[in-house]
């Protein structure tokens, strides 16, 4: 079974071939990140007007690179949702004319389903059942993941994501877009301790998460402190200690009240390395494995979505012939 997969959610273009038998062949991404800075944030009409320039030369690339062509392609996926409307109708509308015009299934994917997916890229992947942490810019949850298709969220957060309160701190602090990797980079610099955050839900019972409170918190500190000075960066450090402390705590409670022994951490803010190097600690503690995809795939790419609908499609799940995109869709409601 050989995928060409396509993601289109948000700010990248992705394209992959992924091979069941011989595993990724090729991926190719377009960042719109420089055309997004002058705005401090992404604009959706610009990002979905990218997407329409930049889908085609992607594909032939991805193709060219995997040696591969319409007769041996078996598949199309493609990111059905959630994200950005007129982003995932580009993709979903290029996919589905391209399967009509090969005469191949085209695969409507969940986005978090691929992230949640996307340590089997690596070359020693995580077994079915595992306990997934998925946090990025939209989404922070705990997801218990029985098999493919069958995902049961287990903890999550109650406002902001772990992401967007990286990124909006970020921009309290004046980094540029994007602003979660820019505040882990300042953080480097930051002394741990000299500003201590709350760690939210903590001294409570339960999975949830809340981070609405921490730029809160954030905003209170910097005021009438220099941004040139060090305080700068010792308030990103301690944003981003509160931040992985308390990611950290509750992986480790789910570990323990789920009774898994394998912990998949995806999404974008998984690249984080204090976050990586915590979460390893924490596995090491209660005897559980922990897989982290690579960085390249820990944010959006269409490896994952290559990879789940290379899965779904040897399983025997197909879509019909009408498109699907969907700005919101919950993970549990998917199915097998």
């Amino acid at each position: 079974m050989r995928v060409l997969g396509i993601e289109s959610s948000c700010d990248e273009t992705a394209v992959a071939v992924y091979d069941g038998t011989r595993g990724l062949l090729s991926h190719r991404l377009y960042s719109q990140i420089a055309m997004h800075q002058a705005y401090g944030g992404v604009v959706p009409e610009l990002a979905s007007r990218d997407h329409v320039r930049r889908l085609l030369p992607l594909v032939r690339e991805a193709l060219a690179d995997a040696h591969s062509d319409r007769d041996s392609i078996d598949g199309i996926a493609y990111t059905a949702g959630p994200g950005l409307i007129g982003a995932l109708l580009v993709g979903a509308g290029f996919a589905t004319a391209l399967g009509l015009a090969w005469r191949k299934p085209a695969l409507g994917i969940h986005h978090l389903e691929g992230h949640l997916l996307a340590p089997l890229l690596e070359p020693k992947p995580p077994a079915f059942p595992f306990l997934a942490l998925l946090v990025s810019g939209g989404h922070t949850q705990l997801v218990d993941v029985a098999a493919l298709g069958s995902y049961r969220i287990v903890g999550e957060t109650l406002d902001d994501a772990a992401g967007e309160a990286f990124d909006k701190t970020a921009k309290l602090l004046g980094l540029a877009y994007p602003g979660g990797a820019a505040l882990a980079k300042l953080a480097e610099d930051g002394r741990s301790g000299q500003f201590v955050f709350p760690r939210p839900m903590l001294d409570r019972p339960g999975l949830d998460f809340s981070f609405s409170g921490l730029k809160t918190a954030a905003l209170v500190a910097l005021r009438g402190r220099d941004l040139l000075g060090t305080d700068r960066a010792d308030i990103a450090r301690g944003f981003e200690d509160a931040v992985v402390e308390t990611l950290a705590e509750k992986c480790r409670r789910a570990l323990v009240q789920t009774g898994h022994r394998r912990l998949v951490i995806a999404g974008g803010v998984g690249a984080n390395r204090r976050l990586r190097e915590r979460l390893a600690a924490v596995g090491l503690s209660v005897g559980a494995d922990v897989y982290f995809p690579r960085t390249e795939f820990c944010t959006d790419n269409g490896a994952m979505i290559a990879l789940a609908g290379c899965l779904r499609l040897a399983a025997g799940m197909r879509s019909g012939l009408g498109m699907s995109a969907r700005a919101n869709w919950e993970l549990g409601s998917i199915g097998a």
